[in-house]
């Protein structure tokens, strides 16, 4: 009977454990799926929100051009500096610290810091470095940074909604660019934020603002703890994710002062 009664309590203990496990396993296995869930319902409780931080500008002289179309452009001593102390490539801090810019400039009571940008797109793709890649002074990834296909297999099943225009797979959706945009929603939220008349889920600059943007929809204020976890949460429905950016952002922000 003792040996029933310690049988049961193993098997009990070993259930509860499988299951923790699954459960945790499907809440990481939509890894950047922006919007592929429900826009932060379901949160059991706010993480508190990382420090907001903004970058310094300076304004831009009368006729010249900046890489990123924003009234404002990032000052070369603070980028060289906090790209440095921060480990962030510069070119890629540059379309953080301008998309935050220009996202707060559209929703102001917004508040989203470039630190928490940047920890996105480390977390997506380490700024647009997945797989030996690199960014171009243009902004444009080296070679297409492209997810696994979305076939239900450990993933969502989002089935495939561009004909693989921004993707390559005609039958699945895929994550594509730093930012990791599945197709459906780069249609609904893509920005062009350069000014070159596209936007492209394969360039930092429209992806950042992009991304901020998304992060910012509904009247979120991001310096919240509510407002924080449920932007992050509509980006990727994983509490491992939660914690990874928040912990990213914090630690951009600590490293920059």
């Amino acid at each position: 009977m003792l040996r029933l009664k310690r049988l049961a309590v193993l098997s009990l203990f070993a259930f509860c454990a499988i299951t923790a496990g699954a459960f945790w396993l499907l809440g990481v296995t939509d890894a950047g799926l922006p919007g592929a869930g429900n826009s932060g319902a379901g949160v059991r409780a706010a993480q508190s929100a990382p420090p907001q931080t903004a970058g310094k500008f300076v304004p831009l002289a009368s006729g010249s051009a900046h890489a990123v179309n924003i009234t404002r452009t990032v000052e070369p001593g603070w980028l060289a500096r906090t790209a440095v102390q921060t480990g962030i490539p510069a070119r890629a801090l540059r379309a953080y610290v301008a998309a935050a810019g220009m996202a707060n400039a559209a929703a102001p009571a917004c508040g989203i810091g470039w630190n928490t940008v940047a920890a996105v797109g480390f977390v997506e793709s380490h700024h647009g470095a997945l797989g030996g890649g690199h960014l171009a002074a243009s902004g444009d990834v080296s070679g297409p940074i492209v997810g696994p296909g979305l076939n239900g297999d450990g993933f969502a099943a989002i089935a495939d909604t561009d004909a693989g225009a921004l993707d390559g797979d005609a039958r699945w959706d895929r994550a594509v660019g730093p930012m990791q945009f599945i197709p459906s929603t780069w249609k609904m939220e893509g920005k062009d934020a350069n000014g070159d008349g596209v936007a492209d889920p394969h360039n930092i600059d429209d992806a950042a603002l992009s991304a901020a943007g998304y992060l910012c929809a509904g009247g979120r204020d991001l310096t919240t703890d509510q407002g924080w976890t449920d932007a992050i949460w509509s980006y990727n429905q994983s509490e491992a994710y939660l914690a990874q950016v928040g912990e990213q952002a914090v630690g951009y922000a600590e490293l920059a002062g």
